[in-house]
């Protein structure tokens, strides 16, 4: 299944895509994709309501509807740094041993087409793509990655925008460059697990102004997803509906020489297989 939130910024409703360009209103089933709906385990009843009313005819012209992120916004959002060994080598940084933990700040969450924002004195804005982890059930102390698995909701595509001055020039812990507002573009959809074989094995591009600036892919992660929600267990309480950024392959524009900086007006399209694409156009500071 493939979760989707429909409407203007606060104003989104749920639905499920039964085709890029059709889908199926579940206002009525749930009042949005939250922790509450995730927390009483509904993604199976949400699934056999889709199949049974795109049976009968139901499904509705997505059109030019805005498309929000695909969940609403978490109580957390968590982040992991360095997790693609060429990423870590691009930055100058060594391989971590264990995951780095890091947490973005939540409203930061935007819809996949939604224009990013350069925060008041920036100089220095990034791009990430990575593969994002919704939690399904609540996490504390699981014994493993499988039991980790029975976790997780589903994957959806992000983009963590960063800002590398705030990151790493301004002391502290990296949240400062990571929490901007639209710093956290997300969707179009949330895929529920059967939607991907194996989410070890899904390409990852960024383009900007057209030019491809990153292709990797997740099989190179140095820790996989059902590993990091395992681990984080162990230091914190996942709630349903929480967000995890599994980190990034190589290509930022960091890793240049010179640093590549995004610009007022630059585009950034952003894709990983089987989880859709993003758009989003870079506007001034406020």
């Amino acid at each position: 299944m493939r979760l989707v939130r429909i409407g203007e910024p606060g104003r989104e409703r749920p639905a499920a895509l039964v085709s890029d360009s059709a889908y199926i209103d579940l206002s009525d089933v749930t009042s949005d994709l939250d922790e509450a709906f995730f927390g009483a385990g509904r993604l199976d009843e949400a699934s056999r309501i889709v199949a049974e009313r795109h049976a009968r005819g139901q499904a509705r012209e997505l059109g030019s509807q805005r498309l929000g992120a695909p969940i609403a916004r978490p109580h957390q959002i968590i982040c992991v740094g360095l997790n693609y060994r060429d990423h870590a080598a691009e930055t100058g940084q060594a391989v971590p041993e264990e995951p780095i933990l890091f947490t973005k700040s939540p409203n930061t969450l935007i819809g996949p087409n939604d224009d990013v924002r350069i925060p008041r004195g920036a100089t220095k804005v990034d791009w990430e793509v990575e593969l994002g982890i919704v939690i399904g059930k609540r996490a504390s102390y699981l014994a493993g990655p499988e039991q980790a698995r029975e976790h997780i909701a589903g994957w959806i595509l992000v983009n963590d925008v960063s800002e590398r001055a705030f990151q790493m020039e301004r002391g502290g812990q990296w949240l400062k460059g990571k929490s901007a507002e639209t710093f956290n573009p997300a969707g179009p959809w949330l895929a529920t697990q059967d939607e991907v074989a194996d989410v070890l094995d899904l390409g990852m591009r960024l383009d900007v102004n057209g030019v491809r600036r990153q292709d990797g892919s997740t099989s190179t992660m140095i820790f996989d997803p059902f590993t990091i929600v395992q681990y984080i267990s162990q230091f914190m309480v996942l709630e349903p509906g929480d967000l995890i950024n599994t980190g990034t392959p190589p290509g930022v524009g960091m890793g240049f020489s010179p640093p590549i900086w995004l610009q007022e007006g630059d585009v950034m399209d952003v894709s990983i297989d089987r989880l859709g694409r993003q758009r989003q156009r870079v506007v001034a500071p406020r």
